[in-house]
């Protein structure tokens, strides 16, 4: 009799220890989350008050600041066109996404379908490393080494778009190649069976079967990739010349809307005009990030469905 109360009474012990730990662990994922969600609204209420002041207090229209080329805070007529910024971000985030794309989806595919098993072993850490390094050491090697190549083989002074583009390359290669390892490594080799019994090559397997079953997930892959290039500032800001003017081809010097926020928001009064614009390119900012999320979302959905 004894031995059974001792027994049932640890059977409750034990279960209202683990209750106990349930109840702690459900209390710091919400309290996580709860964090994570105030801190994202926190943040674009915060953004969006300071954006909409240049043009609640009346001081820039919002179709000068977002179609007018002109930008001159320092002039007796102040301009505040922030459009050759938004092309320049625009411009070096999609063509370094055409470079990356397709480098990255072609390494992810010769990890997964192609290469030995130590092909991986060895690509994977390197990607990795890539990964890790800091934007600021990417600035540096392309000062170094991309600016003086351009000024040398094609002329100019080096400093340019194309700079930029090629830098932004290397720094969301990275991304978009992990990203495409998981979505081929993810398709089930069952798809893989299928097409090799009916007769296809390797290569026809890969071409029309396993990339088009990822394609969804591969589209994310270089949504993210060009998230990351329209956000980064430091390394585009060492190369791509920061001039106010539109460019007009691949080897002009440009600005984007990240690179021009970086250089003047140190050097502004809080709550002048010019301030003010700044923070309202940090909406446009945040509005085409949000753009880029509801893409990702989407293809997403689709993936799911």
């Amino acid at each position: 009799m004894e031995a059974a109360q001792s027994t049932a009474k640890t059977r409750l012990l034990k279960k209202q220890r683990r209750l106990g730990s349930e109840f702690r662990g459900r209390l710091l994922v919400m309290t996580a989350a709860i964090i994570i969600i105030i801190s994202t609204l926190s943040i674009t209420a915060f953004l969006t008050a300071k954006g909409i002041q240049t043009f609640i207090n009346g001081d820039v229209g919002l179709s000068e600041f977002l179609t007018s080329s002109q930008w001159n805070p320092t002039a007796e007529n102040p301009q505040y066109g922030a459009l050759p910024f938004i092309v320049g971000s625009l411009s070096v985030t999609l063509l370094s996404a055409l470079i990356a794309g397709p480098l990255g989806i072609a390494g992810a595919i010769f990890m997964i379908e192609i290469a030995p098993s130590w092909g991986r072993k060895v690509l994977q850490p390197v990607i990795e490393l890539l990964v890790g390094i800091p934007s600021v050491v990417y600035g540096f090697i392309a000062l170094t080494v991309v600016v003086p190549f351009i000024r040398n083989t094609v002329g100019g002074t080096g400093y340019s778009m194309l700079a930029g583009v090629i830098v932004l390359s290397v720094m969301i290669l990275p991304t978009i190649t992990s990203i495409a390892t998981d979505a081929i490594k993810s398709q089930p080799d069952e798809l893989r069976d299928g097409a090799y019994a009916l007769g296809a090559t390797r290569w026809q397997m890969i071409r029309k079967v396993v990339v088009p079953a990822a394609k969804p997930a591969l589209f994310t892959a270089i949504i993210l990739g060009m998230a990351r290039a329209f956000g980064e500032a430091l390394a585009v800001q060492m190369v791509i010349g920061n001039v106010r003017d539109m460019p007009g081809g691949v080897l002009d010097p440009s600005a984007t809307l990240t690179s021009i926020i970086t250089l003047n928001m140190g050097h502004t009064t809080y709550g002048s005009v010019e301030n003010n614009t700044l923070w309202s390119m940090g909406l446009v900012l945040l509005a085409i990030s949000f753009l880029f999320i509801l893409i990702i979302r989407y293809l997403s959905a689709r993936r799911n469905a």
